[in-house]
């Protein structure tokens, strides 16, 4: 006889009476056999090996030992109903269980009094329990369809609830999740590919769903390769840079195309990493380039006089 352990009722995993009681016929239905007790009818003078009482006319059992009576091999060799607690006679059919043995009709279900002898049981603590009674107090039920998930099906857990494979299902495809990633949202659970075509972000550049990472730029998702600037094409992502007419540029391609021009050294005016710049008319100049041109020293903060396309600190303009 195969069954579930008994003991401490958990996951089962489909293990489930996988095996059925083995009916055994009592030896007092048994013809004489090889190494097993004989049944028969005395023709000949003959005793009983415990009581001596005579078995001549009597149905009798023989044992390795001798020939017993009914009512003694009854008394000696019988074995006790693990549930009624009477002896199961010689005339009975009788059924056991691990090192437990029973009369065929005690052997029910301790909860619907059902039969068990020809039913798939499991053993819970000391009780045995069919199928559909086990399945009632201990499996989980289903969140999608309500029925039992029956032990050895294959099932679905997330966030303390169960679902039969076949039930777990994207909300927007309607196809089976499986063993694949998912996102839940409130009740609803997506497969990735319906989730990110409905909530996730479109880059604004190739209009692509972003999945990990990304950048924003004026309240717009980017993917970061995505993000380059629009004169050179370099990535702009963790990089300094700035806009034209709502379009992102790297500091050099902006100081090319846009910045003002250093009336000293010809540079672009970027005004980036600290840098401060001095306008005059329609001139422009670096801090550290904004010097006299005849002495070099600097004329920020003072007073200067400009000479044609030179600037002149007020002693060198003094001396012309």
């Amino acid at each position: 006889l195969q069954s579930l352990p008994s003991g401490d009722g958990r996951a089962l995993r489909g293990h489930l009476g996988q095996g059925k009681l083995m009916l055994t016929q009592h030896l007092a239905d048994l013809v004489a056999g090889e190494g097993g007790p004989q049944t028969g009818t005395m023709t000949e003078c003959f005793d009983c090996d415990n009581c001596k009482e005579s078995l001549y006319g009597r149905k009798y059992i023989q044992m390795d030992n001798g020939p017993y009576c009914i009512p003694c091999y009854d008394a000696h060799f019988a074995n006790t109903c693990d549930e009624c607690k009477e002896l199961i006679g010689h005339d009975c059919r009788e059924l056991y269980y691990e090192d437990r043995h029973y009369h065929e009709h005690c052997f029910r279900c301790f909860r619907c009094d059902r039969s068990l002898a020809d039913e798939p049981f499991t053993c819970q603590g000391e009780e045995l329990l069919c199928n559909d009674c086990y399945c009632s107090e201990f499996s989980s039920k289903c969140i999608a369809c309500e029925k039992t998930v029956m032990p050895g099906s294959r099932k679905l857990e997330y966030n303390g609830q169960t679902w039969h494979e076949h039930c777990f299902i994207c909300s927007s495809c309607q196809q089976p999740i499986g063993s694949r990633s998912f996102i839940p949202d409130k009740k609803d659970y997506y497969c990735v590919p319906c989730y990110e075509s409905k909530f996730a972000p479109r880059c604004t550049r190739c209009k692509k769903t972003l999945t990990k990472g990304g950048v924003t730029y004026r309240d717009e998702p980017w993917h970061k390769e995505c993000f380059v600037c629009t004169g050179c094409k370099a990535p702009l992502a963790g990089q300094q840079f700035t806009s034209q007419d709502d379009n992102p540029y790297c500091i050099k391609c902006f100081g090319n195309l846009y910045a003002k021009k250093c009336s000293a050294c010809t540079k672009p005016i970027t005004g980036f990493g600290g840098g401060k710049y001095v306008s005059f008319e329609d001139r422009h100049w670096h801090h550290n380039c904004f010097n006299c041109a005849r002495c070099n020293t600097s004329l920020v903060g003072k007073g200067f006089i400009p000479d044609n396309d030179e600037i002149l600190c007020r002693d060198c303009s003094s001396d012309l």
